[in-house]
């Protein structure tokens, strides 16, 4: 739900008024893929107008099968070389219609995926989150959310650092920068650039700020409803490494760069609100916090372990659960406490669950996805939270924990009868499939640590 009063937002009218003056010639039609990267065509726009806004386009269904280096993956039975490989069919959802401003004369739009029934494909990331959204709503509820995305700044270009094998890169920043306001003005070559153009594009900002690594690095944009988010999400991060490209940078968004580093989370706050968002159902009349509340706390909570694949979706994922690194090792929550997996923060109708579990690499609509799911579970079973913990949760001995490895994380989300019942048998095998893939091809990878490690000692 975008308020048409949001700065960069596009009506077909107002686009097509730009491109009748030669403002806009471009149109970026894209759509999310399972890793959360955007794919898609630029479209001239006289031709947008023309046929694409009413009739869509057509892409490769490969595109849903590929791992990251873009190769077919055998296995899926959604598509294969067995089935052709065959089109699916975007139509752009014309309420993401913005402007571009950090690209040259240029609109972006996102797509819904669709197959040739004219029915959503199900395993669309974009499909997933509006099936949970659209539950929610049936419920009586208007989900919020915002993502808190940190990311690495390297004074090498991605061109520099892929001949150096990403080894020996330079952050922008010598040191720790946390709140820093020297070093974040050294940085605001890009930072400034990024909250002028993600401005101006329908994607309001709050701040950025220093964080806990050299060269790291926090932009925060505004809460919105929740697909209204991960749509934003993506084009933040997209926004963010092209101006770095544009001014030969580089800024990564990988959960942990490096072992002596802070990792980048994607810290994630979510509250439920009435359908015309007069109310947070959170609170009860701003006087503390409603049993809808303390149940959706008390199924986010119990479901976290077996969606984690949905939090957590690379094997760098699992690099940033360490004790003492800010991010979360234990499945606890608590008022204010950054060592808890789940910290409330916020009074009245701006109470709010923040989860720290997440990393900057996650897809947000499968992120989203796997919150809403458990949080409208605990509501119609009135699951009940743990107490409160009180303290530093890194030293607290029987929480339970976060699963540690991408394996671990799998194997939970395999036997999951929860996820098969919230998002179906045909996405879940999907995303075994997928993530499984992610995990076979580490497994037969040689990683530099091993030739550093055995190549003369062992």
């Amino acid at each position: 739900m975008i308020k048409k009063d949001i700065k960069g937002m596009l009506t077909i009218d107002e686009l097509r008024e730009k491109v009748n003056s030669t403002e806009i010639e471009t149109v970026v039609t894209v759509f999310p893929d399972l890793y959360g990267r955007l794919l898609g065509k630029r479209i001239d726009a006289d031709f947008f107008l023309d046929h694409t806004a009413k009739s869509g386009m057509h892409a490769c269904n490969y595109l849903f099968t590929v791992d990251m280096e873009m190769e077919p993956i055998p296995g899926y039975k959604f598509a294969s070389w067995d089935l052709g490989y065959g089109d699916f069919h975007c139509v752009p959802d014309m309420k993401t219609l913005r402007k571009a401003t950090w690209l040259d004369r240029s609109a972006i739009v996102i797509c819904d995926i669709y197959d040739n029934n004219e029915m959503l494909i199900p395993v669309a990331p974009r499909s997933i989150l509006k099936r949970q959204i659209n539950i929610a709503n049936e419920m009586g509820f208007m989900p919020q959310g915002a993502s808190e995305l940190e990311y690495f700044i390297f004074n090498d270009s991605y061109n520099d650092a892929r001949s150096k094998h990403y080894q020996d890169l330079k952050t922008f920043s010598a040191y720790i920068e946390d709140y820093h306001i020297l070093q974040g003005t050294r940085e605001e070559i890009l930072n400034s650039s990024a909250r002028k153009h993600l401005s101006q594009s329908g994607i309001p900002v709050e701040f950025s700020k220093g964080e806990w690594g050299p060269g790291q690095h926090e932009l925060n944009i505004r809460y919105s409803d929740l697909l209204t988010m991960s749509d934003r999400h993506i084009l933040y991060k997209q926004c963010l490494k092209e101006l770095a490209d544009q001014l030969g940078l580089s800024v990564t968004f990988m959960a942990k760069f490096d072992p002596k580093f802070a990792g980048s989370s994607c810290h994630v706050h979510v509250s439920l609100w009435d359908l015309n968002l007069n109310c947070n159902l959170f609170t009860n009349d701003g006087s503390g916090e409603s049993d809808l509340f303390r149940w959706f706390l008390g199924g986010w909570i119990a479901h976290v372990r077996e969606l984690m694949p949905f939090y957590a979706p690379t094997i760098n994922s699992y690099k940033r659960y360490q004790s003492g690194s800010w991010a979360p090792t234990k499945l606890a929550w608590s008022y204010d406490n950054r060592t808890a997996g789940f910290r409330i923060v916020g009074k009245g109708q701006s109470l709010r669950i923040e989860s720290r579990i997440p990393g900057a690499d996650a897809n947000p609509y499968l992120l989203y996805s796997a919150v809403l799911a458990s949080g409208l579970d605990g509501i119609r079973n009135k699951i009940e939270p743990p107490e409160p913990f009180i303290g530093d949760i890194y030293m607290a001995e029987k929480l339970p924990k976060v699963p540690y490895t991408l394996r671990e994380a799998i194997d939970e989300f395999k036997k999951s009868d929860f996820a098969r019942q919230v998002f179906g048998d045909e996405v879940v095998e999907h995303y075994i499939h997928f993530f499984e893939t992610e995990q076979a091809l580490f497994d037969r990878a040689v990683t530099d640590w091993e030739r550093k490690r055995y190549f003369e000692q062992i």
